[in-house]
């Protein structure tokens, strides 16, 4: 039933996932009791329904922490699979019972009179403070010219991708090599299925080295402790493409070279469409020395820290190149090489068109301090270096959504509510 129109609440959380759940808990902890979430579908409903199968974290699973819940299983060392990290995420929200109604769709955030006026699906709302707490992987991305393939051609995004089984007979060309695009392509070769994956900048990273896992050890170091105002290449963070690797079967990383010994066929940037071929750059010896070298960086760092600090650690050696390109295309034509689908696997573009406010940038992100918008009362929770690498992880969100409830505890004592 729709609710009575206007209500008034001291705070709206927009958005039912990890970020909008931790912001509740937070809030609740400094009592701050008069919030809702608004939930456009059900709890965690990106992993429930845009995830593949086979999905599984990339970091280890004692980095799950939410406010109040670090992870509870017997596999600190794991990777939970999709339908464990929903599990997990449920059982924080029966912990607490966070006051949230599902099946909400926010069409517009504005503000007026002192107030923020919330208009959904069913009804509006007017608050003194408003949590954005949606992420910024909205608008699945798929580039200029994908018109241009013919319509025997099967395209999905991978946001779309389940299982092989959905993939029609025939070769699969997987545009894009960061984590999605890896870990679709390797779930196509082990079910046997053709493969051609055309190249993206995304580094790598190994999965252990020297006695743990590389996240363990990086986490040890310090390094994700590492703010977006102290880091030294913003541009790169905010842009950059994240390390592929996966938690797949216990967890391994992803060599590429080793994928194309294997019959994978690598191909250079995608720099043209049109009804018959990709028109490809020959850089895959490029691109994937660029990985390795960010693969060794992470390996070097991690001895330096071992020997400043003494630590007793197996040696181990860096990586070397097991295989080369003898030549590359400049092209990949459909018909000789029997594609019949294409996934595109580069990127999502943020939509925050209902917020009719001006905290947006060029790129279409707010503009934050921390999560703080310049418009008092404003916030966004959960995004990509929103304050460290975890803001929009697990690892990560306690310590922002705490922060944020800080914020509006602190306002609250100077805010009078009256009818407006």
């Amino acid at each position: 039933m729709p609710f009575t129109d206007p209500q008034y609440i001291s705070v709206v959380i927009i958005g039912g996932g990890q970020a909008g759940l931790s912001a509740s808990y937070c809030l609740r902890q400094r009592g701050v009791d008069d919030h809702v979430i608004l939930e456009k579908n059900r709890i965690a409903h990106s992993w429930r329904s845009e995830r593949w199968d086979t999905f599984c974290l990339v970091t280890p699973n004692h980095q799950c922490r939410l406010p109040g819940h670090p992870y509870d299983g017997d596999d600190p060392e794991g990777f939970m699979v999709k339908d464990e990290i929903v599990s997990y995420i449920e059982r924080y929200a029966k912990k607490f019972r966070p006051p949230i109604l599902e099946g909400v769709t926010v069409t517009s955030v504005t503000k007026r009179e002192g107030y923020f006026h919330i208009t959904t699906n069913q009804g509006s709302w007017f608050c003194d403070d408003v949590i954005v707490a949606i992420g910024g992987f909205h608008t699945p991305f798929v580039p200029v010219g994908a018109d241009r393939v013919p319509d025997s051609i099967k395209q999905i995004h991978s946001v779309d991708y389940k299982r092989p089984l959905q993939i029609p007979e025939g070769e699969t060309l997987i545009v894009g090599s960061g984590q999605s695009g890896v870990q679709i392509m390797e779930d196509l070769h082990l079910e046997g299925r053709k493969v051609h994956l055309c190249l993206g900048n995304a580094p790598r990273s190994p999965r252990r080295y020297r006695g743990k896992d590389a996240v363990t050890w990086l986490e040890e170091m310090g390094y994700y402790k590492t703010t977006f105002a102290e880091h030294p290449d913003q541009a790169k963070a905010v842009s950059g493409t994240n390390h592929y690797l996966t938690g797949r079967d216990g967890g391994h990383e992803i060599d590429l070279r080793k994928f194309a010994l294997e019959g994978v066929k690598l191909y250079g940037f995608v720099e043209d469409i049109d009804f018959e071929k990709f028109t490809v750059r020959q850089d895959v010896a490029a691109k994937l020395d660029s990985a390795d070298r960010s693969y060794n960086g992470i390996c070097q760092r991690i001895d330096d820290y071992i020997s400043e600090n003494q630590i007793d650690a197996p040696e181990e050696p860096h990586y070397t190149p097991v295989w080369r390109p003898e030549s590359e295309p400049t092209e990949l034509n459909f018909t000789e090489n029997n594609i019949t689908s294409i996934i595109w696997c580069i990127g999502f573009l943020p939509d925050f068109k209902f917020i009719k406010l001006p905290v947006m940038n060029m790129r279409g992100f707010p503009e934050t301090d921390r999560g703080v918008t310049e418009l008092p009362g404003l916030y966004f929770l959960g995004l990509p270096w929103l304050h460290t690498w975890g803001s929009a992880r697990f690892s990560g969100i306690a310590e922002d959504a705490d922060y944020i409830a800080a914020k509006i505890e602190a306002s609250i004592p100077q805010t009078a509510h009256c009818e407006p």
